[in-house]
């Protein structure tokens, strides 16, 4: 007769699902708001649709933290990467100038340990907490074989709820509209494939410029990803009509992204494309020490954010009284741990000169550079 087994010994292990629950809840509990209908533990999530908006339109965005999570596994440091998970849905949410209402999350691992899973879920709960939306559920994936022992993915997905006359869709963006960028905290989630062919050894010191830190370069790469959705949506509240466009800078950087916020140019009419002003923002130190381990200086804004996580396209007459709201305001909406947001007036918008032709994400031509 063949030996029997059960569930745990084939690797997976159910109490520990039940320890890592309980974990989620406590969490889960802190981010709380009204319309939030059920807990953490059911089959599903429901959340009432707000009643004071008339038209609704739902807007979601979903996203991963990626390889940033090997740098995680290294320093064994998992609180801030669930941060990172829900900032890169919300900030997408957010360029239609909507704020999200709630998030799920997924969770994968070969083997499951409760105390490493409750600290990625309370890094969740503490991104959602400073978005201002519910943590509604999640999953959580055992599969024993299928991931490597002590590697865990997380992924996620929010969803906002916005008036439809309000959406900023990008569609009133005109020639001289001015940009403004907000400041990341660094590489924010993006890039790592290249960070960690360029970073072996994450506990060194972090020595910008010669000066050591008291970080090491594993603590300033596993900084997480500025949450934008409180400063922007704050703004918005006297200025959306001002606001024509807004661009979360993920991967692929400057040139990827700037150019989704922009309607493509029809027949006979020329393109609309960004114009940014070199040395208009402080770019954070962890660019240029990437740079001198190895990184393509030319590449750079092809590939990260440099400094800048989320740009706005606006009305110049009130471009000023905008930054200075911000930069005004940023105490407001300080997270522990990193830096204030400042606001910049990095470029402004333009009609190209050359027709663009083909698919204008990636296309230099869209973005250029002066001063």
């Amino acid at each position: 007769m063949a030996k029997t087994i059960d569930y745990k010994k084939s690797g997976v292990d159910v109490d520990e699902g039940y320890k890592a629950v309980d974990e989620y809840k406590k969490s889960a509990a802190k981010t709380a708001i009204p319309g939030l209908l059920t807990g953490i533990g059911s089959f599903n999530g429901m959340f009432a649709v707000p009643k004071h908006i008339k038209e609704p339109v739902m807007v979601s965005g979903t996203d991963g933290v990626g390889t940033k999570l090997d740098i995680a596994f290294k320093m064994k440091k998992y609180d801030t990467v669930g941060i990172d998970c829900v900032a890169m849905s919300v900030n997408d949410i957010l360029c239609s100038g909507v704020p999200t209402l709630f998030f799920l999350d997924y969770i994968a691992c070969g083997s499951l340990d409760a105390k490493i899973a409750g600290k990625i879920v309370e890094g969740i709960a503490a991104g959602c907490k400073d978005a201002g939306c519910a943590l509604l559920g999640g999953e959580t994936a055992e599969m024993p074989g299928f991931y490597d022992k002590g590697k865990y993915d997380v992924a996620g997905f929010g969803v906002g709820i916005g008036e439809k006359k309000e959406l900023i869709t990008g569609s009133k963006i005109r020639a001289g509209d001015v940009l403004i960028g907000l400041s990341s905290t660094g590489v924010h989630s993006n890039g790592y494939s290249l960070v960690r062919k360029l970073v072996t050894d994450f506990s060194e010191p972090f020595c910008p410029d010669g000066k050591r830190e008291r970080k090491t370069i594993g603590d300033v790469l596993l900084t997480p990803t500025r949450i934008y959705v409180r400063p922007v949506m704050d703004v918005l509240k006297t200025y959306r009509s001002s606001v024509h466009g807004m661009v979360h800078i993920t991967g692929g950087g400057f040139y990827e992204n700037l150019p989704r916020m922009y309607p493509r140019a029809k027949e006979n009419q020329k393109q609309l494309i960004s114009i940014i002003k070199n040395g208009s923002w402080d770019v954070p130190p962890i660019f240029a020490e990437l740079v001198r381990r190895g990184a393509d200086e030319k590449r750079m804004f092809e590939t990260f954010n440099m400094g800048i996580g989320f740009v706005l396209a606006v009305k110049k007459s009130d471009a000023c009284a905008i930054v200075d709201r911000f930069n005004k305001h940023a105490k407001r909406f300080s997270v522990k741990g990193i830096p204030d947001m400042k606001a910049y007036t990095i470029g402004r918008v333009a009609a190209s000169e050359k027709e663009i032709r083909g698919n204008v994400k990636g296309n230099k031509a869209m973005t250029l550079f002066e001063g």
